[in-house]
This record gives structure tokens, C-alpha cells and sequence, in this order.
């Protein structure tokens, strides 16, 4: 059983930062790639970023390229995504995701999901 676990989110001002983490446990072996989401309220979820098993390889989506960076820790199973200057588009639920057999940004490739953490970016 694998279970992925989000933490970091809250409320910040924009212009600031936030680091979100998502722990993971279970066959984590198993995963390809991991990934970050988003879905704000009355939109569709998007994709944000993944980074793959070896954390060489990373794709980010073009309204967070240089303001968002998406790293991992195997040791710990854990992956990391530091968001800055953020700005209030950027407020959502997150939710990190894994994919056992490939790196994509399409959300319906992912094969487990975490419950999602708040993030809110005040103007």
C-alpha cells in the first residue's frame, strides 16, 4: 500500500515563498516519478511539476518555471517543492502524485495521489 502525505502549505503574502513537502511511504520503489497538482476553486486540476526516480530529469508547467523547484530525497522518501515569489493565481490545493511507469504532466498517468494541502497567496 502506498500513501503519500503533503505538508507545508498555509498562508503567505505574495512575493513570499513556501516550501511544501510530500512524504511517502509504502512501495516507494515502485514509483518512476513524482509530481506536484494544483486545483483552485471551479477549476480544472493542473499540473505544476515532476521531477523523475533519479531527480535528473524535471518538468515544470510554464507559469511556474523560475519561480518554482521541484527536488527529492530517496533516503527519506520524501519530495520537496519550493515555491517563490508567489502570486495570488498561484492559490490552490496541492497535491503530489506517483507514477510507476513514467514522467508526464498528464494527471490521469499518476497511480496514487496524496489528500492535498492548502496553499493561499494574499495580494
Amino acid at each position: 500500500q502506498v500513501q503519500l502525505v503533503e505538508s507545508g502549505g498555509g498562508l503567505v503574502q505574495a512575493g513570499g515563498s513556501l516550501r511544501l513537502s510530500c512524504a511517502a511511504s509504502g512501495r516507494t520503489f515502485s514509483f518512476a516519478s513524482m509530481g506536484w497538482f494544483r486545483q483552485a476553486p471551479g477549476l480544472e486540476r493542473e499540473f505544476v511539476a515532476a521531477i523523475g526516480w533519479s531527480a535528473r530529469n524535471t518538468i515544470y508547467a510554464d507559469s511556474v518555471k523560475g519561480r518554482f523547484s521541484i527536488g527529492r530525497d530517496n533516503a527519506k522518501n520524501t519530495m520537496y517543492l519550493q515555491m517563490n515569489n508567489l502570486k495570488p493565481e498561484d492559490t490552490a490545493v496541492y497535491y503530489c502524485a506517483a507514477d510507476k511507469t513514467t514522467m508526464t504532466s498528464r494527471g490521469v498517468n499518476y497511480d496514487y495521489w496524496g489528500q492535498g494541502t492548502q496553499v493561499t497567496v494574499s495580494s
